[in-house]
């Protein structure tokens, strides 16, 4: 069966289905970032399908999207359950640089807000990484 993402403006998915517990650990702190009130398009994507999707297969499933979220491997393992974000803009837009970076599940609200309102870009917060290449908010 061939996969396919589901429409939406900013997508979680998960890509590792080895712990169910750290899935769910990871997405109440994903959920907890918001504010009642806070605008998000988010869609949580649990499907097993997706198991084992890295970044460079992305490029054949989005349309439209221009970032997607990956819970994989690294996110089940971590304690922190950092996310990897990835860049699926157009490629020669994005130019040479490694178009993803992980962000802490409590700084999702803040990067999903800024994406969406283009208030801060993909390589703004690329830079913004701590020196474990982890996003945790430009508040912290």
């Amino acid at each position: 069966m061939a996969r396919s993402l589901p429409e939406g403006e900013s997508l979680l998915v998960r890509t590792d289905f080895t712990d169910d517990a750290a899935w769910a650990q990871t997405l109440a702190a994903v959920i907890a970032s918001y504010d009642e009130d806070m605008m998000s398009e988010l869609t949580p994507v649990d499907d097993v399908t997706f198991d084992g999707l890295n970044p460079a297969d992305l490029g054949d499933l989005v349309d439209g999207q221009t970032y997607v979220f990956l819970a994989d491997t690294t996110t089940m393992t971590d304690p922190e359950h950092p996310l990897l974000v990835v860049d699926t803009s157009d490629e020669d837009l994005r130019g040479d640089g490694d178009p993803v970076f992980r962000i802490a599940p409590r700084a999702m609200a803040e990067v999903e807000a800024n994406f969406l309102l283009a208030s801060v870009n993909f390589e703004e917060y690329a830079a913004s990484v701590d020196d474990d290449g982890v996003y945790r908010g430009f508040d912290r």
